[in-house]
């Protein structure tokens, strides 16, 4: 197992939860790429963003099949506007890469917010900590590990 994969693993155990952790040699980079490896519908993959609100970085965990609206995400924050945030930024409060990064077990605690489209479903998949590996989780289970707030972040 990648060294990325086993800190995500080892962080998410800490937390109480096993995750089943599957690798797909052909990568999972792109929601698209997951849904077609996984098996699942591109709405099941949630995307691990982080944006910038200011000098903060914040976790937007979201459908594969929406675009998040930085106006929205702003608003449910209270702050005038938020932006993407770049590699370094995203490693730096995560300790993972763009590609990769899971919905929790970051090296340092980020305000997270979680898409309220992701309860559609009973099952979604997310990132393992590199762009060839993903785990199933039940989304109030996922909610629950990243302390995310539920919110409406598509337009």
């Amino acid at each position: 197992m990648a060294e990325a994969t086993e800190r995500f693993a080892s962080a998410a155990r800490a937390l109480g939860f096993e995750p089943e952790i599957s690798r797909f040699p052909e990568g999972t980079r792109t929601a698209a790429d997951a849904a077609a490896a996984v098996g699942c519908d591109v709405a099941q993959i949630v995307k691990s963003l982080v944006f910038a609100a200011g000098d903060d970085p914040v976790l937007v965990l979201t459908s594969g099949a929406n675009q998040v609206d930085e106006a929205a995400v702003a608003a449910a924050l209270g702050v005038d506007r938020i932006g993407k945030a770049d590699a370094a930024v995203v490693r730096e409060a995560t300790g993972f890469a763009i590609g990769g990064t899971p919905p929790f077990g970051h090296v340092g605690e980020l305000v997270t917010l979680i898409d309220e489209d992701l309860f559609d479903h009973d099952v979604v998949w997310a990132a393992a900590g590199t762009p060839d590996s993903c785990f199933p989780i039940a989304p109030d289970q996922l909610a629950e590990l990243a302390r995310a707030r539920r919110v409406v972040v598509s337009a």
